[in-house]
């Protein structure tokens, strides 16, 4: 029996891998309590409002798709910065989220805790109330002052869902680009 179960959670895993559907009736919920998401979310973009480094005021936007067949609710993100010159600092009091894009911004979701996460070496965003699969959201990010040094910064996104004890999955990391020069906001890449 413990054989059926450790093989077929490893098929579970395998087929999310690949994107592949899997049937909304198979729970990723390990005997031990642990809780995975069905299928993936996705990381969507990561931009920032000013590129322009040492500038102060800028905001980092990270936009998530949770899928309709996610399985369980979103309760949680961490975003840690993986290369860079300079470890950019946030305002963690500062930190927001809403609904759908930075282009196309909907309601604005309560945050319950911004932490740094040691364990991690990110900043843990938890949502007061989990996000609904199928939702878009965007998590803003204020840090005291953009890098002093320009180049390419990668940030990684994990996203957990809701409950005590609930398994992150890596969802990838993005790239912004700071310039010594004047620009407009740029993506990504």
């Amino acid at each position: 029996m413990q054989f059926f179960t450790v093989k077929r959670f490893t098929l579970i895993i395998s087929v999310s891998i690949w994107g592949i559907a899997i049937p909304s009736m198979m729970a990723l919920e390990l005997p031990d309590g642990t809780i995975w998401f069905e299928k993936s979310p996705r990381l969507l973009e990561v931009t920032t409002t000013y590129k322009q480094i040492y500038l102060r005021g800028a905001t980092y936007y990270f936009t998530l798709k949770l899928p309709e067949d996610a399985g369980e609710p979103l309760g949680r993100v961490v975003i840690n910065q993986r290369q860079g010159f300079d470890d950019i600092r946030f305002n963690l009091e500062d930190t927001l989220a809403f609904l759908e894009t930075p282009q196309n911004r909907g309601q604005s979701l309560t945050l319950k805790e911004i932490t740094q996460e040691p364990e991690m070496e990110g900043i843990s965003v938890t949502f007061d109330k989990p996000v609904a699969p199928g939702e878009t959201i965007t998590i803003g990010l204020r840090p005291l002052r953009n890098p002093t040094t320009s180049g390419f910064y990668t940030f990684g996104v994990t996203a957990f869902p809701a409950g005590e004890q609930a398994e992150g999955i890596y969802l990838g990391s993005r790239n912004l680009y700071f310039t010594d020069s004047d620009g407009d906001a740029v993506s990504g890449y």
